[in-house]
């Protein structure tokens, strides 16, 4: 599809904590609504390693002792979707106006259009990805914790096995749309943090997690640095939707906001233990 060039807002954030993260990605949204901020791309990380939930996830689901134990934090997410443990990651987030033409639309519509520039991004690193079409109704059926598990429609996979796991939230204010890449490391390490009914349960877990997920390291035999995978997907962006990526920061207002729904709302049990 052709676009006429416009320009975004591009963000590379220093790795934070997640409710300081998700607080921020609703801020920007409410911004860009407003029409405080232009479209923005946020590229972003996490410290400490945090677990984070889908919007709808059972607390009851999290071992919140194994958390403690590896000292690692935990948030919910404004989006759907099952847990993810965001650590050795580049996460980014999309968030711009319904009208907006590459978002325009429905939800797999949107994550079609999105895609393609995901997809350019890691052909840039040397990876041949494809974006999963699959009816996966009947998988997503099963009760399953771990995002990474189930390839859902549009989200890329490579040689099968997938490697963005992605999620949206849509409101009168737009659409936010973020997504974990694994750059490397142990995949099975979420499991430790969630609840099964006994040892082999878990381990079971561990080996459907590794047949049907990846990471970048995995997959190209080494590990690209933060900073490399960021330039993939500011130039993919750019390239395929037709943008033009202005670097910014945030907004003292959206600073504002997001401290706000930090300490109201993501770093608050009201709203991590709300089911």
């Amino acid at each position: 599809m052709d676009y006429e060039q416009t320009t975004w807002r591009v963000i590379e954030h220093k790795p934070a904590q997640g409710a300081w993260n998700m607080a921020v990605d609703e801020a920007i949204l409410e911004s860009v609504y407003q029409g405080g901020s232009r479209p923005t791309l946020r590229l972003y990380a996490w410290k400490p390693a945090c677990l984070s939930l889908g919007l709808a996830q059972p607390f009851s689901e999290v071992d919140t002792h194994a958390l403690i134990a590896n000292g690692w934090d935990l948030v919910r997410r404004p989006t759907g979707g099952r847990a993810i443990l965001h650590t050795d990651e580049l996460t980014y987030a999309v968030i711009a106006q319904e009208t907006e033409p590459r978002v325009r639309g429905g939800v797999l519509e949107s994550y079609l259009r999105l895609s393609h520039a995901l997809l350019e991004s890691l052909k840039l690193l040397g990876l041949y990805p494809e974006a999963n079409e699959k009816d996966t109704d009947n998988q997503r059926k099963t009760p399953n914790p771990v995002c990474f598990e189930v390839p859902s429609n549009y989200e890329i996979t490579v040689k099968g096995l997938k490697l963005i796991g992605s999620a949206q939230a849509r409101r009168k204010e737009g659409i936010l749309q973020h997504g974990a890449i694994p750059l490397g490391g142990d995949l099975t390490r979420i499991i430790t943090a969630l609840k099964f009914e006994d040892e082999t349960a878990q381990t079971n877990a561990k080996e459907r997690l590794l047949a049907h997920a990846t990471t970048i390291e995995r997959e190209l035999r080494r590990r690209p640095s933060w900073d490399e995978v960021s330039k993939a997907l500011q130039k993919a962006f750019t390239t395929t939707l037709n943008l033009n990526l202005e670097a910014g920061e945030l907004t003292p207002k959206e600073t504002r906001r997001a401290q706000e729904l930090m300490q109201e709302k993501y770093a608050h049990p009201s709203w991590t233990e709300r089911i």
